[in-house]
């Protein structure tokens, strides 16, 4: 019987943070990471970090921990590979804009073909200008602006440079453990803690959930990473229960089982063919907002500039 608890410890510590090596290598492999949201790089590193603060108050056993540390290493990693590989932005149109010219005074005295050539000789905007919709508030109003044309407050888990999620990641331990210095006698906030790190943990599947949906597809997204969270859950309900683990762990565990299959219906009804408008950067990938009255697709007049000028 020892020898078998110790195989289940083990299990339980390595075995979920190899569910992701398959999606990595696919990632690499395509040099693409569109279709697996990095958003659960996110949930796994942020409750798993509660977690580790978590069993400082209440020992839980130590397969449980090694499994926190290594899963938060192993999100690291696959967040990188993510940040390295993320779909570039749609393609913006390199034509002149053909938008009548403002009728202003030319002080300079320079004549108005002048100033048209000028004007259409300048070069396009870039597309980084493009990426956001510009907004003119700050503060509490610019981040309602934002929620208004979906973006997250504060663009939260979808910056652009690496540094930006470990300065985030560092505040969070600052943070947690200026807590657990204060409040860390006090068994409510250790449950509380726990219901914190855990619950977190059950939404897991909730971001990939999200991003299937939206492409109607599940391109990109390993079935080897889904068959790991669907039986691997199941595993650690059954274990939890058998031994006798906090609460906490049950009932999330039970959650995150329910949210899995939820994924595999996903990959049922929708299979892993490529989206038909193409792969999007789901979870972290950026949006083209065009202002209202403009389309991304050149018109019949550019269309007709262009054929001339060939």
């Amino acid at each position: 019987m020892t020898v078998l608890s110790t195989l289940a410890g083990i299990g339980m510590a390595v075995g979920p943070p190899l569910v992701y090596a398959d999606q990595a290598y696919s990632i690499i492999k395509r040099k693409d990471s569109s279709g697996f949201s990095h958003d659960v790089c996110g949930v796994v590193i942020i409750a798993n970090i509660i977690r580790i603060f978590f069993w400082l108050g209440s020992r839980f056993e130590t397969p449980l921990l090694v499994q926190s540390i290594l899963l938060i290493i192993s999100q690291l990693l696959l967040l990188a590979i993510c940040l390295n590989y993320a779909p570039l932005p749609p393609q913006l149109p390199t034509y002149a804009p053909l938008s009548p010219l403002p009728s202003s005074p030319n002080p300079g005295g320079h004549n108005r073909q002048e100033s048209d050539t000028d004007y259409l000789s300048r070069p396009p905007p870039s597309s980084s200008s493009l990426l956001r919709e510009p907004s003119s508030t700050s503060g509490l109003k610019g981040v309602f602006a934002g929620l208004r044309v979906g973006r997250r407050p504060f663009d939260f888990w979808q910056w652009e440079g690496y540094g930006s999620y470990l300065e985030f990641l560092a505040g969070l331990i600052v943070v947690l453990g200026v807590l657990q210095i204060i409040l860390g006698r006090w068994m409510w906030y250790i449950d509380a803690l726990g219901f914190i790190a855990l619950t977190i943990e059950s939404t897991l599947p909730i971001p990939q959930f999200i991003a299937n949906w939206r492409n109607k597809s599940c391109y990109g997204f390993r079935e080897s990473t889904l068959a790991g969270w669907f039986f691997g859950d199941s595993y650690k309900t059954i274990y939890f229960f058998i031994r006798a683990s906090p609460i906490q762990f049950k009932v999330t565990a039970i959650m995150t089982v329910c949210w899995d299959s939820a994924v595999l219906a996903q990959r049922i009804i929708y299979g892993s063919k490529p989206p038909r408008g193409g792969a999007s950067g789901v979870g972290g990938g950026t949006t083209v907002h065009f202002p209202s009255g403009q389309s991304p697709h050149v018109d019949e007049e550019s269309r007709g500039l262009n054929a001339e000028e060939r």
